[in-house]
């Protein structure tokens, strides 16, 4: 499962220039802190989001040391060391350790110190949920798709073989950040399973209703049947019946290495869709010999 990062340049997120005076910077961030403050803009998780992307940017070119290395190229936009062998994540986690005017006396000034103080109180992040559609196939047999988060990442999802319609994928610390150091929450994925127009599920077996020809019924032979991993060849009895089952061992939906679901199949004796003469005639003449009640024998003769 791969992710597509998207730290933002500090700059951009606090709207200054390069070469902004440290003034500038403050105000920039002030002005932008009390605008998307949580506790002014309650239960909005897309705004809680803008204001720890604020907070952190501010954790960057509020203090001198730390703006000089990101310009250098030194350090990434969370505040990680950048390194050609390893990109790793540090970050802040939220916005203590800053240094210079920190964002807890900016927050005293516009809120008040009490206030200021309770920010950083470690929070885990909120979770997010999404849903996404698959075909039955693809469910069945497992697959990879990408989804796109809140944020503007991209995360290949792998959707396990057997998932069932409505099963809720947990994606761990791929929700909303923490606030004050807090962990990440967490990212639901439920999905939906398109419904398939022949095959159909029971566990991890698989049905499907196939019709035969008369000749194929009465005679027995081979046929090709499809099921979820491809085309197989199945023999058909001699004197097969409407409603015949045939049993596909390990044909159905493999969960995990070792186990197997099965897949049924059913066969349907078709007769043409122009009577024959020829079949006509000869079951006339057959019928008379060898004529059967089939009711009676289902037991429909009697209510």
């Amino acid at each position: 499962m791969s992710v597509r990062t998207g730290m933002k340049d500090p700059y951009d997120v606090l709207g200054v220039k390069k070469t902004a005076s440290a003034d500038e910077i403050k105000q920039a961030y002030r002005r932008l802190a009390k605008e998307f403050h949580p506790d002014l803009n309650p239960d909005d998780p897309i705004v809680e989001q803008r204001f720890k992307e604020i907070s952190q940017a501010y954790g960057i070119l509020g203090d001198k040391e730390k703006r000089a290395q990101f310009d250098r190229g030194e350090i990434n936009a969370d505040g990680s060391q950048r390194s050609a062998a390893h990109g790793g994540r540090g970050g802040f986690g939220g916005f203590g350790g800053f240094g210079g005017d920190g964002a807890e006396d900016i927050f005293a000034d516009l809120f008040g110190r009490n206030r200021a103080r309770t920010r950083t109180v470690r929070m885990k992040g909120k979770d997010v949920n999404y849903s996404l559609r698959v075909s039955f196939l693809d469910s069945a047999r497992g697959t990879t798709r990408r989804v796109n988060l809140y944020d503007g990442k991209s995360l290949d999802v792998r959707i396990p073989p057997g998932t069932e319609d409505g099963q809720t994928l947990r994606l761990r610390g791929q929700g909303m950040p923490g606030m004050g150091g807090g962990e990440a929450g967490d990212a639901f994925i439920e999905v939906q399973v398109d419904a398939h127009r022949f095959f159909e599920r029971d566990g991890n077996d698989i049905f499907v209703d196939v019709p035969v020809s008369l000749a194929e019924a009465v005679l027995g032979g081979k046929i090709t049947v499809p099921t979820i991993h491809g085309n197989v060849a199945v023999t058909v009895p001699t004197g097969s019946n409407s409603g015949t089952t045939l049993r596909l061992r390990g044909k159905g939906i493999s969960p995990r290495p070792g186990l197997s679901g099965d897949q049924f199949v059913k066969l349907s004796v078709v007769l043409p869709d122009k009577p024959d003469k020829a079949l006509v005639d000869f079951v006339k003449e057959w019928s008379k010999d060898f004529d059967y009640d089939v009711r009676k024998r289902a037991g429909l003769d009697k209510p």
